[in-house]
């Protein structure tokens, strides 16, 4: 929870778009209110906007110089609330550094952090014990004990940034305090309400807190920001529309997505021309008196978003000076009929296709579901694709659907089609037929509760190719029992050839095209990876957070593993 309970500043900041020449920081207040931030001598604001009772605001700040730094405060009609102050602050958030802004300088190497799946429990002996030391708040106090000037870029969050359908102690009794945890559905969030909560949850931890206002941040949905397995298939998406609280939760969830997550994604040209954006710039720009109401509009845009993918755009794509992040949403824009399967929709290809061009030093690709799996695990989704298609019939289509859901078998490779489409824009890349070639292009994904790296054999691709590689950080704070470690493990390496050999023997299920073996890994630790551009190359980190003794609130981290491309 916040220091000051009292503090105007329900959630935030969090620094979130920053470029060479401009930023954003977002808030949450308590009520209605001029929010100002106030940076390198100079000074913006914005009106908050609301959103079922709850209270917003995304400060543009322009005119910034390339490679600049600057601390900076926020005001909520013009009294100080960030950094907080006055006796009720505890001591640890006392002790943490100012929060800066630092503008990206175009010459300057990419340093990234990235990660994926941060469940939101204590952080003392009972929620280390049951959920690991969390992997972003070590690497918040290592920041602290860290010269700036070597600070991340950015890091960028790779879906399950909260858990709606698997709630902590603290939810559930929030959700009690409001309806029945006997009625549908249960545990599991139903609406904008509890999101809210649940966001408040997630980024309230001074550690994180800190972290969240002083490093730029990108974000993009998995499917437990909604639900476990959301949009796997067809029949999953009947069968949830058919739920008489489903349309409350796709709502509810979608809507505070573009509040919390996605609005801070984007530019400030990228929201001139979001739809929603325009109405908030439309209400500054009349002077009209009053908080802009935006329910209607976002609860609206949610529904039509579910049912329509290709009325909206999740994805985005971010400057990084001599590099690129492209950030496709993997999971919102699916064609699941099973006569035309693919995780990205004719809209979502098209965009991807503009998207992936060479004319940088490296290429970042960030996808929630990682693109290349372990090479077993990628033939066994091709072929349950193939299963549950009905490409040897009915019944054994209806053991594919139930094998699907029971094995999380949903990733790239359980499309074929998109997975072929994407493969052969990113080859065209390497091989300079899309600009000149980047040194490296990297996939950086989450969501398979364990880390890895995994690169398509160069050999395969041809002397001057890029090299294209799988770069995986998952869980950051989630880990898999014992038992389901050791059984993906097996899944990934132990099957790998048989499954090939069946493979190669049908015509019913498409043979991967290359080789990617798995060069690191895997490693099952709460995990943040850090990368650092070097020339055309990259140097890539996983570290842990370890807990000595009573210090919680001093979580030591621990390289876990580093892995040099050359």
């Amino acid at each position: 929870m916040p220091p000051l309970e009292d503090s105007p500043l329900t959630l935030g900041p969090l620094l979130r778009y920053v470029g060479e020449t401009s930023a954003t920081v977002w808030v949450q207040t308590r009520q209605h209110a001029t929010v100002t931030v106030r940076a390198f001598g100079r000074s913006w604001e914005a009106s908050t906007f609301s959103a079922h009772g709850h209270h917003y605001a995304l400060v543009v700040l322009d005119g910034l110089e390339p490679g600049a730094t600057s601390e900076y405060e926020v005001d909520v009609d013009g009294d100080t609330a960030w950094p907080p102050k006055g006796p009720g602050v505890d001591a640890l958030t006392a002790s943490l550094p100012p929060s800066r802004v630092t503008t990206h300088r175009h010459s300057e190497p990419t340093r990234m952090a990235f990660g994926s799946c941060r469940t939101s429990v204590p952080h003392d002996a009972e929620g280390n014990k049951s959920n690991g030391v969390d992997a972003l708040r070590a690497y918040a106090f290592h920041l602290t004990r860290t010269d700036p000037a070597e600070w991340p870029h950015l890091v960028v969050f790779l879906g399950d940034q909260v858990y709606a359908d698997e709630t902590s102690e603290e939810m559930r009794e929030f959700i009690a305090s409001r309806r029945s945890l006997d009625e549908p559905p249960g545990e599991e969030l139903k609406d904008y309400e509890e999101y809210a909560h649940l966001y408040r949850l997630a980024w309230t931890d001074p550690l994180n807190r800190w972290l969240l206002s002083t490093l730029p941040s990108a974000m993009i949905f998995d499917d437990h920001d909604i639900r476990d397995d959301w949009n796997t298939s067809q029949d999953w998406h009947r069968e949830m529309n058919a739920k008489p609280w489903w349309h409350e939760r796709i709502v509810g969830g979608l809507a505070s997505y573009w509040v919390y997550q996605h609005a801070g994604n984007l530019s400030p040209e990228d929201l001139a021309q979001d739809e929603v954006w325009q109405l908030i710039a439309e209400h500054a720009g009349s002077g009209a008196a009053g908080e802009l109401d935006l329910t209607e509009v976002l609860d609206a845009l949610a529904a039509r978003v579910d049912a329509q993918p290709e009325t909206y755009r999740w994805s985005y794509a971010r400057d990084l000076g001599e590099s690129k992040l492209v950030v496709v949403d993997s999971r919102a824009a699916r064609l699941l009929t099973p006569d035309r399967r693919s995780i990205l929709d004719d809209d979502e290809m098209a965009w991807v296709d503009g998207q992936l061009r060479g004319d940088v030093d490296h290429l970042f690709i960030a996808t929630s579901l990682p693109f290349l799996m372990a090479q077993g695990i990628h033939d066994l989704e091709a072929i349950n694709e193939a299963m549950s298609n009905g490409a040897w019939g009915p019944r054994v289509a209806r053991w594919g659907e139930k094998m699907r859901r029971a094995l999380d078998l949903e990733h790239w490779a359980a499309f074929q089609e998109g997975f072929k489409q994407v493969l052969d824009m990113v080859v065209e890349v390497a091989h300079g037929e899309r600009g000149t070639a980047p040194g490296t292009i990297t996939f950086l994904s989450g969501d398979v509760h364990n880390s890895y790296v995994t690169e398509i054999d160069p050999k395969e691709l041809g002397p001057g190719s890029s090299r294209i590689i799988q770069a995986v950080c998952s869980p950051i704070r989630n880990p898999l029992p014992r038992q389901a470690r050791i059984a993906q493990a097996m899944l990934g390496k132990g099957l790998a050839r048989p499954l090939q050999l069946l493979v190669a023997r049908t015509s019913k299920v498409p043979n991967a095209p290359y080789q990617w073996p798995m060069t690191e890994g895997p490693w099952f630790d709460n995990n943040l990876a850090t990368l650092q551009v070097r020339g055309r190359g990259l140097v890539m980190r996983w570290d842990l957070g370890e807990v000595k003794g009573d210090k919680y609130d001093e979580p030591d981290l621990r390289e876990v593993a580093r892995v040099v491309i050359s």
